[in-house]
Protein backbone atom coordinates (compact mmCIF):
# COMPACT_ATOMS: atom_id res chain seq x y z
CA UNK A 1 0.00 0.00 0.00
CA UNK A 2 1.44 3.07 -0.95
CA UNK A 3 0.27 6.74 -2.21
CA UNK A 4 1.24 8.62 -5.40
CA UNK A 5 1.43 12.07 -5.54
CA UNK A 6 0.85 14.08 -8.75
CA UNK A 7 3.08 17.03 -8.66
CA UNK A 8 1.96 18.57 -11.54
CA UNK A 9 -1.89 18.72 -10.29
CA UNK A 10 -0.70 19.35 -5.88
CA UNK A 11 -1.50 23.56 -5.03
CA UNK A 12 1.03 23.17 -2.07
CA UNK A 13 -2.02 23.80 0.36
CA UNK A 14 -0.15 21.40 2.92
CA UNK A 15 -3.30 19.81 4.15
CA UNK A 16 -2.23 16.93 3.51
CA UNK A 17 0.97 17.17 5.72
CA UNK A 18 -1.47 18.09 8.47
CA UNK A 19 -3.26 14.90 8.83
CA UNK A 20 -0.67 12.37 7.79
CA UNK A 21 -0.28 9.90 11.40
CA UNK A 22 2.97 9.20 10.46
CA UNK A 23 4.38 12.67 9.28
CA UNK A 24 5.85 11.06 6.07
CA UNK A 25 4.08 14.20 3.46
CA UNK A 26 6.86 17.07 3.19
CA UNK A 27 7.19 20.10 0.63
CA UNK A 28 9.63 19.72 -1.66
CA UNK A 29 11.69 22.78 -2.98
CA UNK A 30 8.81 24.05 -5.52
CA UNK A 31 6.36 24.32 -2.66
CA UNK A 32 4.74 20.89 -3.76
CA UNK A 33 3.78 17.65 -1.48
CA UNK A 34 5.90 14.81 -2.16
CA UNK A 35 6.91 11.42 0.16
CA UNK A 36 10.23 10.59 0.16
CA UNK A 37 9.65 6.92 1.23
CA UNK A 38 6.29 5.42 0.06
CA UNK A 39 6.98 2.39 1.63
CA UNK A 40 6.62 3.62 5.23
CA UNK A 41 2.78 4.62 4.16
CA UNK A 42 0.41 2.88 6.37
CA UNK A 43 -2.68 3.83 4.03
CA UNK A 44 -4.90 5.28 5.94
CA UNK A 45 -5.82 7.49 2.89
CA UNK A 46 -6.32 10.54 5.35
CA UNK A 47 -4.52 12.70 2.87
CA UNK A 48 -5.85 11.62 -0.29
CA UNK A 49 -9.48 12.68 1.47
CA UNK A 50 -8.16 16.04 2.51
CA UNK A 51 -6.26 16.72 -1.37
CA UNK A 52 -8.84 19.37 -2.38
CA UNK A 53 -7.60 18.75 -6.46
CA UNK A 54 -7.27 15.14 -6.72
CA UNK A 55 -3.47 15.53 -6.63
CA UNK A 56 -2.84 12.44 -4.22
CA UNK A 57 -3.59 8.68 -5.24
CA UNK A 58 -3.83 5.45 -3.46
CA UNK A 59 -2.33 2.25 -5.21
CA UNK A 60 -4.65 -0.43 -4.54
CA UNK A 61 -1.79 -3.61 -4.58
CA UNK A 62 -2.31 -7.51 -5.75
CA UNK A 63 -2.04 -7.83 -2.38
CA UNK A 64 -5.47 -5.85 -1.75
CA UNK A 65 -7.41 -7.28 -5.06
CA UNK A 66 -6.87 -3.97 -6.08
CA UNK A 67 -4.25 -5.01 -9.51
CA UNK A 68 -2.74 -1.91 -9.37
CA UNK A 69 -5.44 -0.11 -9.89
CA UNK A 70 -5.20 3.85 -7.81
CA UNK A 71 -7.90 5.40 -5.85
CA UNK A 72 -8.85 8.88 -5.53
CA UNK A 73 -11.67 10.77 -3.72
CA UNK A 74 -13.32 13.76 -4.61
CA UNK A 75 -15.52 15.53 -2.31
CA UNK A 76 -18.63 17.49 -2.78
CA UNK A 77 -20.30 18.72 0.35
CA UNK A 78 -20.85 16.14 2.88
CA UNK A 79 -20.44 13.20 -0.18
CA UNK A 80 -17.18 11.83 -1.31
CA UNK A 81 -16.81 10.08 -4.43
CA UNK A 82 -14.35 7.36 -4.24
CA UNK A 83 -12.95 6.56 -8.33
CA UNK A 84 -11.14 3.92 -8.32
CA UNK A 85 -9.37 3.44 -11.83
CA UNK A 86 -7.58 -0.03 -13.35
CA UNK A 87 -5.08 0.15 -14.89
CA UNK A 88 -7.06 -1.06 -18.29
CA UNK A 89 -8.58 2.34 -17.54
CA UNK A 90 -11.81 1.01 -16.13
CA UNK A 91 -13.32 3.83 -13.76
CA UNK A 92 -15.40 2.48 -11.16
CA UNK A 93 -17.40 5.51 -8.86
CA UNK A 94 -18.75 4.68 -4.90
CA UNK A 95 -20.13 7.42 -2.88
CA UNK A 96 -20.37 7.77 0.49
CA UNK A 97 -22.33 10.16 2.31
CA UNK A 98 -19.58 11.51 5.09
CA UNK A 99 -22.94 12.40 7.43
CA UNK A 100 -23.92 8.12 7.40
CA UNK A 101 -19.60 6.87 7.35
CA UNK A 102 -19.72 5.73 10.88
CA UNK A 103 -23.10 3.49 10.45
CA UNK A 104 -20.80 0.77 8.07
Amino acid sequence: MSIRIQSENCIGCGRCMEVCPGNLIKKDENGKACIRRPRDCWGCTSCIKECAVNAIGFYLGIDMGGRGSVLTVEKQGHICHWQIESPEGQVRIIDVDQRDSNNY
